[in-house]
């Protein structure tokens, strides 16, 4: 089932997620609705916040950017290859020189700006059957994961803009959070006035 997907402005969205254990209620319907959702929507990833529940849960699934020819041939393979679902993630380290990158988000649609993230993330996490992995993944994989492991720390990625881009972009967040914007998949909006 396809769920909407929660607009910037929602207070879900700025809480720090709560880990779950194996017998969360309804988990792999919650999970498999996820993935519908993020694929209806063309994401690269979808976080549980993003659907309105506050659990330290995200998914990524990178074939996307597997067909983009800015990436080499190995990055492409790895690209194309590369789908996790990540459960009570914890990031160990963050290294290497930042770097920028165009980043957009769900939850903020028409909304794309340059990130400075660093290019190399060390991270602890369960899979889909509680079984503990630590992996590194750098580059585009290393972003992709940052960027969703940030959804379940209450952070999105205007908050790393500068104080001008902030400036740009505050009335185009606005609009998103009153539902004043077209998009191709549901969402919920916060601001929306109920109609009588």
């Amino acid at each position: 089932m396809i769920l909407p997907i929660v607009a910037y402005g929602d207070a879900v969205l700025r809480k720090k997620a709560v880990p779950i254990t194996k017998d969360y209620p309804k988990l792999d319907t919650l999970i498999e609705n996820m993935k519908e959702t993020m694929y209806g929507a063309y994401g690269v990833g979808l976080a549980a916040p993003q659907v309105g529940v506050a659990i330290r849960l995200f998914l990524v699934d990178t074939s996307s950017f597997a067909e983009d020819d800015v990436f080499s041939e190995e990055e492409q393979e790895q690209l194309k290859n590369f789908k996790r679902t990540f459960i009570n993630a914890q990031i160990i380290e963050e290294d290497g020189d930042e770097w920028a990158f165009n980043e957009g988000c769900l939850s903020i649609p028409d909304v794309r700006e340059d990130v400075f993230r660093q290019p190399r993330v060390t991270i602890s996490y369960q899979d889909e059957d509680f079984n503990a992995h630590t992996e590194v993944f750098d580059g585009i994989i290393a972003r992709v994961v940052q960027h969703e492991y940030d959804h379940i720390e209450g952070v999105l990625f205007t908050d790393k803009l500068s104080t001008l881009k902030k400036r740009l972009i505050k009335g185009k967040l606005a609009n998103i959070s009153k539902g004043k914007i077209k998009v191709d998949y549901k969402m919920r909006f916060p601001l929306m006035k109920k109609k009588r």
